[in-house]
């Protein structure tokens, strides 16, 4: 589950902690009284209530190592026989915590009566694990691969482009026409569209740009960034730059993310703080160029074509942390008969229970399928049948808590959906 863990002096560990916590992470650590308000908050405590599953419990191992390094008073109370070392199993126990009871889905935050954020605190804990070689090993390697892509993209070129020519053909038949096309490296084009993996990420997208006729082409990257989940600023500038270099080589205007709850975040907000300037491009998601084209009429649909009632679930990354509200209702109300609300909602829903990073770690699965019986729940009341998500990891998420918990429900995307009601 996690890379070789070796123990550390205390004055590296000092150093390192040093490194990564900002002031105000600092001001979070300092402000927090343990009074437990934020508890009912977290999807994992009211899945499964237990002590280390409060947002106060996780803030406050951190609490614990900064107060023994770095803070001047309590440093001097250090326990006898302190053997100068911080251990293999301290550092495990932090990245357990860090990474496999907090999804930093930022909930607690808006019961706080201090708006301490413990998911900033959880993101320190985690570039803390990564930085002493204790962050989950699958990760890791993630990372890790997205950067060898983008430094030997020739490698994986006439690979991509063949795949991309298989879809192009379901492009084809969607519309009935030879014409439709996934354009690939076509400079000068208005939007760098940039999907995950997986076909459910291009073909509905590439339907929905033909019959608009926008002028787009498609990216040689995904936008998943897992360094982003290990809150390792250095690893996760390098994989957001693959796709900045391809949008300023390429000359576009805008540059769009797909349906993906870090992905959107991550090129929209992070970037540009990462790397001190302004991008030279606009940066949107496909739900905003989607909502878009709906409301200009760029082409009809019927909410026929989507009889079944219909959820959604917001993705803790598009929602509460992007702002994307709205767009997603819109969309589904023009393209759906019958839609339904979850409660709560927008800014106050819960997480599915896999964001972060979770889902990628098969060790944990079955904490995460715990931790999102409370969406199951809230799915269940709906009475849908159809849960529409706009992340891949909540998709992912949400499939498997239908057969756990036996939802008997379908789990689509915004695009998907929107194909479907095209007359």
């Amino acid at each position: 589950m996690s890379v070789g863990v070796t123990s550390l002096s205390l004055t590296d560990m000092k150093e390192k902690l040093k490194a990564l916590i900002d002031r105000k992470q600092l001001a979070s650590l300092e402000a927090c009284v343990r009074c437990g308000i934020c508890t009912e908050s977290c999807h994992y405590y009211r899945s499964e209530p237990r002590l280390e599953h409060t947002p106060f419990y996780r803030a406050e191992q951190l609490r614990r190592i900064y107060r023994r390094l770095l803070d001047p008073i309590a440093g001097r109370f250090q326990r006898r026989g302190d053997s100068g070392t911080a251990s293999a199993e301290l550092l495990r126990r932090l990245a357990d915590i860090a990474f496999s009871t907090c999804t930093l889905c930022q909930r607690c935050t808006l019961d706080c009566p201090f708006s301490v954020d413990t998911a900033d605190i959880m993101r320190a804990a985690r570039s803390l694990a990564t930085a002493t070689g204790s962050a989950p090993q699958m990760l890791v390697e993630l990372a890790d691969a997205a950067i060898v892509k983008g430094e030997n993209i020739e490698s994986f070129k006439d690979f991509y482009l063949d795949q991309v020519k298989e879809l192009e053909k379901q492009v084809q038949d969607r519309l009935g026409s030879s014409r439709a096309r996934i354009p690939v490296e076509k400079e000068g084009a208005r939007m760098l569209y940039v999907p995950l993996s997986g076909a459910h990420t291009i073909v509905p997208q590439a339907v929905l740009f033909n019959l608009a006729e926008e002028s787009w082409t498609l990216s040689l990257f995904e936008t998943s960034n897992y360094a982003y989940f290990l809150a390792d600023t250095s690893r996760a500038s390098r994989i957001a730059q693959r796709i900045i270099a391809e949008a300023e080589r390429l000359k576009v205007e805008e540059v769009v993310i797909t349906e993906c709850g870090h992905g959107y975040p991550v090129m929209r907000w992070e970037v540009a703080r990462w790397l001190g300037r302004r991008l030279p491009f606009r940066v949107r998601s496909v739900i905003e160029v989607l909502d878009e084209y709906l409301q200009k009429g760029v082409f009809r649909v019927s909410p026929k074509g989507n009889g079944t009632p219909v959820t959604y679930h917001d993705s803790c990354n598009l929602g509460r942390k992007g702002g994307l509200f709205e767009e997603p209702r819109r969309i589904i109300r023009a393209v759906a008969e019958d839609y339904r609300e979850m409660n709560p909602n927008r800014i106050y829903s819960f997480c599915c229970g896999a964001g972060s990073g979770l889902v990628a770690i098969p060790e944990w699965t079955d904490i995460r399928l715990r931790a999102g019986k409370l969406k199951a729940e809230q799915i269940r009341r709906t009475g849908a049948r159809i849960v529409v998500t706009s992340c891949d990891n909540c998709r992912h998420q949400i499939g498997e808590l239908n057969e756990h918990y036996g939802l008997d429900i379908e789990v689509t995307s915004l695009s998907e959906l929107t194909v479907k009601a095209l007359v």
